[in-house]
């Protein structure tokens, strides 16, 4: 029992890769989508992500609520939550604090841990360093929350062009 992270830079195949590990379980799938259509390029990516899932799981779209949401899933569904990145921005644009990001993710990593299913979220901090106070706090936050869900999950899988990695805790 647990869930799989998995890490990567943006089209690094994270999705494909959680709809496989779905597909594989031989359960019941219920999709926690984070991602909001806030112009006309993200309402296709997200018509892009809706299609390319099969037609007989469960789709919740929850932006921020997302403890609550998955607490409420059947415990015999396998949960992909799709992704941390925007849920952590999506919480950090409602003017929630790092602390109590940090607190949801806890609460959401420990709730998750129980439960059969795969995180997936991007791996910001290899990149520079961004260039304004907001976007340093985002990618600090980020880099908060997925180590805390890396440390909870029961396995963490860096992705780069489409290829996985096993990450293994330090000694």
């Amino acid at each position: 029992m647990g869930y799989v992270l998995l890490l990567g830079g943006a089209r690094s195949g994270k999705s494909s890769f959680a709809c496989r590990l779905a597909e594989d379980s031989g359960r019941p799938v219920t999709f926690f989508a984070t991602a909001t259509a806030e112009d006309t390029e993200m309402a296709k990516r997200i018509e892009q992500h809706r299609a390319a899932r099969p037609a007989g799981w469960r789709t919740v779209e929850e932006p921020r609520a997302l403890l609550a949401a998955i607490t409420s899933c059947e415990p015999e569904q396998f949960v992909v939550v799709d992704c941390l990145t925007l849920w952590v921005a999506n919480l950090q644009g409602a003017g929630a604090s790092s602390e109590e990001i940090d607190r949801q993710a806890t609460a959401l990593a420990v709730a998750l841990a129980s439960r059969e299913g795969v995180v997936v979220s991007n791996e910001v901090g290899l990149g520079i360093v961004p260039a304004n106070e907001t976007a340093r706090e985002y990618r600090d936050i980020l880099g908060t929350v997925n180590a805390e869900f890396a440390a909870r999950a029961q396995r963490a899988i860096l992705l780069v062009a489409g290829r996985a990695l096993d990450l293994v805790a330090p000694h």
